[in-house]
């Protein structure tokens, strides 16, 4: 670790003993979810439902780890398959440039591979027409159905460094089922991440249109889904840094 990273490394651990940004971030996420506001950004071109602040975070884990297969629950109108897509791109042009060997886009073996329940017509239309598409591959289905769970686990099969986001039905029970059906996929040094877990911060009546809610969300699930297994461990650091952030306690790191 060099001075800056050790420097930046000192710097967030702090934020969590500051009762002013602890407050203002807290704050602001609360107004924020009323307001709507992580509807208002996209990547490359499609809508992604997600602060900005997650959308770097994203980014440098993709970069840290390298993985070549990303699996993603949770497609909406496709914005997080282009963001990772494009990370994915990023890491064969560079790649390509320390080795001097050049990768047609269209054969490259890094792949997005997003799945969702109902994918919309004019969804699907607009992700098969972006640039980006020879890196992506869908599949329409419940996460947690017995088939989708096999198709996904016998893709992951030919892969060494696969990178979970789930990110679809928020429910204890719906993100305990995928928590158990791919986090086991996660590669030893790479992340799962579950996103929505703030939904447990928020006032229980935040959601009255929905089916989750305090008690009934994804960070409930990952508790449970921690006492019941080793190997992971949520990655504080993340959180702290960013403190603007859907995924608290949601950013977790596989150590063997």
């Amino acid at each position: 670790m060099n001075a800056f990273e050790k420097e930046v490394k000192e710097r967030v651990q702090s934020y969590s003993k500051s009762n002013g940004l602890l407050n203002a971030a807290r704050q602001f996420r609360l107004e924020s979810i009323i307001s709507r506001y992580s509807y208002n950004f996209s990547a490359l071109g499609r809508p992604i439902i997600q602060y900005p602040q997650d959308m770097v975070a994203m980014q440098e884990l993709i970069w840290e780890v390298k993985p070549d297969l990303i699996i993603e629950t949770g497609i909406a109108h496709g914005g997080s398959l282009m963001l990772s897509a494009s990370m994915l791109a990023l890491l064969d042009m560079c790649e390509a440039i320390e080795t001097g060997v050049t990768i047609d886009p269209n054969q490259s073996k890094r792949k997005v591979l997003g799945i969702d329940i109902d994918i919309r017509a004019h969804n699907r239309e607009a992700i098969e027409a972006h640039p980006m598409f020879s890196r992506i591959e869908m599949i329409q289905g419940s996460s947690i159905s017995p088939d989708v769970v096999e198709q996904v686990q016998q893709i992951a099969k030919g892969y060494e460094r696969v990178l979970v986001c789930l990110d679809s039905n928020h429910t204890h029970d719906h993100v305990l089922a995928e928590l158990e059906a791919y986090a086991p996929l996660t590669s030893v040094g790479s992340y799962c991440v579950v996103f929505d877990t703030i939904v447990e911060d928020m006032p229980a009546d935040m959601f009255p249109d929905r089916p989750w809610g305090p008690g009934n969300n994804p960070k409930t699930a990952v508790w449970e889904y921690l006492e019941k297994h080793d190997g992971f461990k949520i990655d504080k650091d993340i959180h702290n840094k960013l403190m603007i952030t859907v995924a608290p306690d949601g950013y977790l790191k596989r150590i063997f």
